[in-house]
């Protein structure tokens, strides 16, 4: 069977689970995420087209690694965390902002790594590391989510203040 290589990053992880079981496919993406090599026939399964023109030689970059973390965010389990926080310190900005969706998601104890990107050069990861901070965080990374809201980046600022509100609502339930 082919892999479709033209469907959603959903349908081809769903797919890619069907096949090999959602335990392989979330050590492989972990493996992925933390720079091994796991086959051109995975790298199809979580990059789909993007990852056929880097099998056909483009460079691969960070695409891997944002590939593997993407694919957490469909499968999970536990065994995956710790490539998720090694990602959070990625040189590449793609994959620290993936990292921090992933822990958003699945709502990882990061928050020490979290507060660490909140001042990524970045607006990407800035605004997803506050994201997750409003699902993870505590209410000591509240006096920097504060800070956040004069972010020049208006799209950083509309997250830090949703993840304000999100750590009150948590914090009354």
């Amino acid at each position: 069977m082919p892999v479709p290589i033209d469907d959603s990053p959903s349908d081809r992880i769903a797919q890619a689970v069907a096949r090999y079981g959602e335990p392989t496919v979330v050590r492989r993406a972990a493996s992925l995420l933390s720079g091994g090599n796991e086959g051109d026939e995975f790298l199809l399964w979580v990059g789909g087209r993007h990852a056929q023109g880097v099998l056909d030689g483009a460079p691969p970059l960070y695409w891997p690694e944002v590939w593997g973390a993407r694919a957490l965010t469909y499968v999970w389990d536990e065994s995956a965390a710790s490539a998720v926080h090694r990602g959070l310190g990625d040189q590449a900005w793609r994959v620290r902002e993936m990292c921090a969706r992933v822990v958003f998601l699945r709502r990882l104890p990061e928050t020490d790594a979290l507060l660490e990107i909140t001042k990524d050069e970045v607006a990407r990861v800035r605004s997803a590391a506050a994201r997750a901070l409003g699902e993870v965080g505590a209410d000591a990374a509240r006096a920097v989510l504060v800070g956040m809201l004069q972010d020049p980046e208006k799209e950083v600022r509309r997250s830090a203040h949703d993840a304000i509100v999100r750590l009150e609502k948590r914090a009354l339930a």
